[in-house]
C-alpha cells in the first residue's frame, strides 16, 4: 500500500467515527429524554394512585 492510500484510508475512518459519535450521542439525548418523560410518567401515576386510594375508604364506608 502506498503513503497517499493509507492516508485516504486514515482520513476515512476519521469521517466514519466522526459520524458514529455524533449517532452516539444523539442516542444518548434521546435516551435523557425517554428517561425524563418515564419519570414524569410514574410521578403522575404515583399521585394518581394516592388520590384513588384516599377516596377508596369514603366509598367503601358510602356503600355499606
Amino acid at each position: 500500500m502506498e503513503a497517499k492510500q493509507i492516508e485516504e484510508i486514515k482520513r476515512h475512518f476519521g469521517v466514519v467515527a466522526e459520524a458514529l459519535r455524533s449517532d452516539i450521542r444523539q442516542i444518548a439525548e434521546g435516551h435523557s429524554v425517554i428517561r425524563h418523560e418515564l419519570q414524569e410518567m410514574r410521578n403522575e401515576f404515583r399521585d394518581e394512585f394516592k388520590e384513588v386510594r384516599t377516596l377508596l375508604p369514603a366509598t367503601t364506608v358510602v356503600t355499606r
